[in-house]
């Protein structure tokens, strides 16, 4: 069990959406988090920012991705080099700068932990990287080890604290049992239980046919704990639900509150059940049925009916 802890954060501006001052008592950190366009005034704090750093800057390649992109550095002499990233990078959106109030950082100690962050965003798959190489991991004295360590699990709580969850490797919040319907009372059985997904053809040959899963889903907090299955409806110009699997878990999908289905098997073809005569618009987003219409729908109201 991970251990209680409590963070202070300042707004200097009065504006939470501004520049937030982040410290902990017994830490020899600070943390800076800023929009892009305070930069101008962050850049300012020459005391703080004058150091060692590891810094993180936010935002996304294009406004179709799920996924943020990040850039993540460091710099003996953070404030200048955020600077040069101001100039000619042109991705971000907001940024978040680590430093050490007491000196206590240099430059081996920041490499670290940019090898140590670069290699936690690989393994969490929750980012798109805007970095060019990844960096090599320096060395260091095991007592330093252990300090930066410990530097690094400051940062690592505090991050999802203000928006930023790529570094944290997925955790299920649900493992869906699928369950044959015709063993389940009535009652359950008009319970829905399957979520069906609209996607064109490259993606859902990609991704449903070859990755088993499907992610990128918004699907209502009330209904996490009761999906069991996803159907997958090809838009045109197929217009139809063709496959389906069974789900076995359902991870976070990026920053925006989505969520990815892992399949617990290969999909399954089915039907295919057409779009027939559904009201139009009716599979421009996830839609709820049960896994008993799903097996015995002819057309897709037959599964969207009441």
């Amino acid at each position: 069990m991970s251990d209680p802890f409590t963070i202070r954060i300042y707004v200097p501006d009065g504006d939470p959406e501004a520049v937030r001052i982040i410290d902990r008592m017994n830490w020899t950190g600070l943390g800076i988090v800023f929009p892009r366009g305070k930069w101008p005034e962050v850049r300012q704090r020459w005391e703080q920012l004058r150091g060692a750093g590891v810094y993180i800057l936010v935002g996304y390649g294009n406004q179709d991705d799920d996924l943020p992109t990040l850039y993540i550095g460091q710099a003996d002499g953070v404030r200048s080099r955020i600077e040069t990233h101001y100039q000619k990078k042109d991705f971000w959106d907001w940024g978040v700068v680590f430093v050490s109030n007491s000196a206590g950082l240099n430059r081996a100690h920041v490499t670290w932990l940019e090898h140590a962050l670069v290699k936690r965003a690989n393994e969490a798959k929750r980012c798109h990287l805007d970095n060019g190489n990844a960096p090599q991991e320096p060395a260091l004295s095991e007592a330093e080890k252990a300090d930066t360590r410990a530097f690094l699990k400051e940062v690592l709580q505090i991050l999802p604290l203000v928006g930023l969850r790529a570094f944290e490797i997925p955790k299920a919040v649900a493992e869906p049992k699928a369950i044959d319907p015709a063993l389940l009372p009535q009652v359950n059985r008009a319970k829905p239980d399957t979520i069906i997904v609209p996607a064109q053809k490259d993606g859902f040959e990609k991704v449903f046919l070859g990755e088993d899963c499907w992610y990128a889903v918004r699907i209502s907090g009330g209904m996490l704990d009761n999906i069991k299955y996803v159907a997958g409806y090809q838009t045109h110009p197929v217009s139809a639900i063709t496959h389906y699997a069974p789900v076995s878990r359902i991870e976070p999908y990026g920053e925006e509150g989505k969520f990815k289905l892992v399949f617990s098997g290969k999909a399954k073809p089915i039907g295919p059940i057409p779009y027939g005569d559904a009201p139009s618009g009716a599979m421009q987003s996830p839609r709820y049925t049960t896994f008993a219409k799903l097996q015995t729908g002819k057309k897709l109201s037959d599964l969207l009916s009441r």
